[in-house]
């Protein structure tokens, strides 16, 4: 045999050696094995799905791990997926809605002034439409929470440092409020140029609430504090005109009914009634966060009010 020859046979048997090694590194890792079987599956649950079978399965499980099935007290499917039982609440709505913290150092004259600048042209815009206002609201007020949370949880990371529960009470604000323009969803879709506003209106309130909270946490939740003190007004208003007839008093979504634990028959007034003592809350948790930062102490030193609905 040549010397070449030699080598071409030599080659063989080398790559024959490595299929056989990979045929064997596959069978003995479980998770390639599991990823194989879950990628032929879906192939065979979508072939299913083509006949005109249901094939949500495909994405049931996630490698091989399959979510627990959440049912309600009366054993019946718990329909939603943007929340659980367990992160369903009875609203404290004895909290005082009438509140009001005076503005009274140079800080909080222009916190308050600016949320006074802001509210004029959205009560000019949505005059007495106070369900696309609420909607447009809720966009809003789910912003500040969402980006004070990462701001705490970024600092918390870079100092080696623990925040209080300050970040999770921050992003359960943020959850409450997204949650309140769900609700508001269920009862009325936004028009094409409401849902321009919001997003013209989003893009420029988080940049903006971003450099505030960089400069100074403390005007950040002062701001705030104030912007809530008029969801709050924005609602009781919305409540006196439910009262009045000015607005149908429509059975409650069933979304709301379940995420604030409400009785079956309840109304769109009930509804506003629980959402106005979550912004009520919101208030106090703002006002007392810039409290705590006016008295030249961090979020930290203090426990956050987790839990405060």
């Amino acid at each position: 045999m040549s010397r070449r020859a030699a080598m071409q046979v030599s080659r063989l048997f080398n790559s024959t050696s490595t299929i056989s090694q990979g045929s064997t590194f596959l069978k003995s890792t479980p998770m390639l094995g599991n990823r194989h079987r879950s990628s032929m599956a879906s192939q065979d649950k979508a072939k299913s799905g083509a006949d005109g079978k249901d094939d949500r399965g495909i994405v049931s499980s996630y490698w091989g791990v399959t979510p627990p099935k959440v049912r309600k007290d009366d054993g019946s499917p718990w329909p939603w997926n943007s929340f659980r039982p367990w992160e369903t609440y009875t609203a404290d709505t004895s909290i005082d809605v009438k509140k009001h913290h005076e503005a009274k150092t140079l800080m909080d004259k222009i916190a308050y002034g600016t949320v006074q600048a802001l509210k004029y042209p959205t009560h000019l815009f949505f005059q007495r439409r106070h369900i696309c206002h609420a909607m447009l609201l809720e966009t809003v007020a789910a912003v500040p929470g969402m980006v004070g949370g990462m701001m705490l949880h970024l600092k918390s990371l870079r100092r080696f440092e623990q925040s209080g529960g300050w970040i999770k009470a921050l992003l359960e604000e943020a959850e409450n409020e997204r949650m309140h323009l769900m609700t508001f969803l269920e009862v009325s879709q936004p028009k094409w140029s409401e849902r321009a506003l919001v997003i013209a209106v989003q893009g420029v309130f988080f940049n903006a609430y971003f450099a505030a909270y960089l400069i100074s946490p403390k005007l950040a939740h002062r701001i705030v504090g104030y912007l809530e003190e008029e969801a709050v007004n924005s609602y009781t208003e919305f409540l006196q005109d439910l009262e009045k007839g000015l607005v149908e008093n429509q059975p409650a979504p069933a979304i709301a009914i379940d995420y604030w634990r409400l009785p079956a028959d309840s109304t769109l007034k009930h509804v506003v009634t629980v959402i106005r003592a979550d912004e009520a809350h919101h208030r106090d948790l703002n006002h007392y966060a810039s409290d705590i930062q006016c008295q030249g102490h961090e979020l930290k030193e203090y426990p956050a009010p987790l839990g405060y609905h």
